[in-house]
């Protein structure tokens, strides 16, 4: 590796403990998240003249950090206790997926003549409205869809999803509670709790261990998908091996060792921020001038019709503003956001049920996302 390449990989690996340290101590960095610095930075990266940076070491690096984000974002899933969620709350999120799958495949047929990836891109959509950019992007991977639209579909998932973010902790309460009722008993917000449980446990011996262990087993079940599905099928196939991994992972998080391995989920969103910097330095702006503006308006169409008819769903069936609200967050956004939301709504009841929610809606978003390309596919 020449001299280029290995600052280019120190690059997509190292800056992303830049941005979270960054966002712990610089308020407008925390306000606009981690995941968009990264992605701006890989953007910024990649349209400098003269740097040559190797786009087939930016796709190796993207490619491999999905496959290991999912295990270790999933082996924290507390499926039992998901299932034991008060009844709103499960129908609030399933009437998100729903939404999201309906939306995804009503814009995508009403788009189809403009892209022969629409099927492709709708179930893109559904991956990340129900899950989040690992699903998404696994979805991507799986179905093979040119550079050129992932890379675009992350970024006008980033454009639309500040929109909706900065509308969710200002004045979606009070749209909300026009037309559906209140949250009943709610608990309001300790600020000086919310910061001690945000900063977290310091990185101790036995941390890193379980750092290492979960990082091991994730290694592990990614090698089992691909080397059963090589074995199995006689070729790579994406798809398959992305739903081993679901599937093993998922399987794995019963175990309560498993679950409880500390810096399981945190190495896991590292792994996807990873990932935004090498798709970020992917994004040469010169290539994605013609189909910028359709796939922006595909997606923000997504978004517009999927909360719509989730909040007529939600007052159809009478679910509380509040967690209308958080269960839109924990679909749309991941367990990332559910603090920030939860804190504007004043209600800290609804972290467990907001961070529960977003964690399985990584473990199913996957499924549902190639569930509906493979449906629409012409």
């Amino acid at each position: 590796m020449n001299t280029t390449g290995l600052f280019q990989v120190l690059a997509l690996v190292g800056f992303p403990g830049l941005a979270l340290l960054a966002a712990r101590y610089f308020k407008p960095v925390a306000w606009v998240g981690p995941v968009v610095v990264c992605y701006a930075f890989g953007i910024i990266l990649g349209n400098v003249p003269g740097l040559g940076l190797q786009e087939r070491l930016s796709l190796s690096v993207s490619e491999a950090a999905v496959p290991l984000a999912i295990p270790l974002l999933l082996f924290t899933t507390n499926v039992p206790r998901w299932l034991r969620l008060a009844r709103p709350t499960l129908l609030s999120f399933g009437l998100a997926c729903l939404s999201a799958m309906v939306s995804a495949a009503v814009v995508g047929f009403a788009l189809s003549d403009r892209s022969d990836e629409w099927w492709k891109m709708s179930g893109m959509l559904v991956g990340v409205y129900t899950g989040g950019t690992a699903n998404m992007n696994a979805i991507g991977l799986a179905l093979r869809v040119r550079e050129e639209t992932l890379i675009l579909l992350n970024t006008a998932d980033i454009v639309v999803g500040a929109i909706y973010l900065l509308i969710l902790v200002t004045v979606a309460q009070r749209i909300a509670l026009l037309f559906l009722p209140r949250f009943p008993n709610a608990t309001g917000w300790d600020d000086n709790e919310a910061q001690e449980a945000q900063r977290g446990p310091g990185l101790t011996w036995s941390r890193m261990r379980g750092m290492a262990l979960a990082f091991l087993l994730a290694a592990l079940i990614v090698g089992v998908s691909v080397g059963g599905t090589i074995l199995v099928f006689g070729s790579l196939e994406a798809p398959v091996v992305l739903l081993l991994i679901t599937s093993l992972s998922l399987a794995a998080s019963f175990v309560p060792t498993v679950r409880e391995l500390p810096g399981s989920y945190e190495m896991g969103d590292y792994a996807l921020l990873v990932f935004c910097v090498a798709v970020g330095t992917l994004a040469d702006a010169s290539r994605m001038q013609n189909t910028g503006l359709f796939v922006f308006v595909f997606c923000a169409s997504v978004v517009v019709l999927a909360v719509a008819l989730h909040f007529a769903l939600a007052a159809l069936f009478r679910i509380d503003a509040d967690t209308a609200l958080i269960t839109s967050t924990a679909t749309i956004f991941g367990p990332p956001f559910i603090g920030p939301v939860a804190r504007a709504l004043r209600n800290r009841e609804l972290m467990v049920s907001g961070l529960t929610t977003g964690i399985m809606g990584y473990a199913v978003g996957t499924y549902l996302g190639l569930a509906v390309a493979w449906l629409l596919r012409p």
